[in-house]
């Protein structure tokens, strides 16, 4: 399963999983609330002419993303679900695909190179969609020759990395969808894909148990390879700040880098347990780990420590 369920959009603000509810939970308060139940019935609220928009029930969310105050999740038979966090009601759902195999995979929010605020979406049916994050109509669809697992857009808002059911990755205009680069290295198919906020550096997870680095200035080779402990890598993420790589194992691992020692300095969290999702927080001071396990379910928070101003590491 894909495990893209957790995001902080604060140190104090996190929005996870939980069975059919989306809950915020906030540190300060020490409480958790829910925003989003997907086992009843959801009418949109939006209506605009041309939007798709149609009622869904008893999703099963696949996938999620919380960005400007814009939560979107996917479901397992190609859902899509758009909601402002500060007000009641679902803006947007619709089913996205009628495919037989339709599981959206991933869910972006990104802004293109005008400032314009988009939505982008990763499906088995081999599709990656772009909405327009007002109205929520279709604006763009590209077609791969295998199933999506993961798209990420580079900071600048101009490149697209697409990963999928194949050992290479593609980077592509974003706004074309034409291809424009192979990364070509990785023995499995890839899950999982973050930009450094540099824009340079991409890195990709993949099932053969590694997380590669690719310098978009010469994409012929990775520029490192880093190793996993059991299984593939689900989750890769960056510090807003760029100082802090983050990767996740399906289960019991989440790897740290420090990009400044060049991915060479590292630490491993050892944990029981699934893992739903991992996010850092925005001002990079904390990271919060996922636990979607029947026996440990939980959520983790680890704080940045700071011994001086020239010596940091996560905690």
């Amino acid at each position: 399963m894909l495990r893209n369920l957790l995001w902080a959009t604060s140190k104090h603000d996190v929005y996870l999983m939980q069975n059919y509810s989306v809950m915020h939970w906030s540190s300060l308060l020490r409480r958790g609330k829910e925003v989003l139940n997907v086992a009843k019935p959801i009418t949109p609220t939006l209506k605009y002419p041309g939007c798709s928009a149609q009622p869904l029930s008893r999703v099963q969310i696949s996938t999620m993303t919380v960005k400007d105050n814009l939560m979107v999740a996917g479901g397992f038979q190609g859902e899509l679900i758009c909601k402002y966090i500060d007000q009641p009601g679902v803006a947007f759902c619709t089913k996205i695909s009628t495919d037989e195999n339709a599981i959206t995979n991933a869910v972006d929010i990104y802004r293109n190179p005008s400032g314009a605020m988009r939505v982008m979406t990763a499906n088995n049916d081999a599709q990656v969609r772009v909405m327009d994050a007002v109205n929520f109509t279709c604006l763009n669809h590209f077609t791969f020759p295998w199933s999506v697992n993961n798209t990420s857009v580079s900071p600048d808002g101009k490149l697209l990395a697409i990963l999928g059911d194949s050992p290479e990755c593609l980077i592509a205009d974003a706004q074309s969808g034409k291809v424009i680069g192979n990364l070509k290295g990785h023995l499995d198919y890839s899950f999982a894909s973050a930009w450094h906020p540099d824009g340079q550096i991409l890195a990709t997870g993949n099932q053969d148990t590694t997380c590669r680095l690719w310098d978009v200035r010469n994409l012929s080779e990775s520029i490192a390879v880093l190793k996993g402990r059991m299984g593939a890598i689900r989750a890769v993420k960056f510090t807003s700040d760029g100082r802090y790589m983050a990767m996740a194992e399906p289960a019991d691992f989440v790897h740290i880098f420090d990009t400044k020692s060049d991915y060479s300095k590292g630490q491993e969290i050892d944990l029981f347990g699934e893992i739903a999702g991992i996010s850092f927080s925005p001002d990079t001071e904390a990271l919060f780990v996922g636990v979607a396990d029947r026996t440990y379910g939980s959520l983790l928070e680890f704080n940045r420590r700071r011994y001086d101003h020239y010596l940091e590491c996560i905690v």
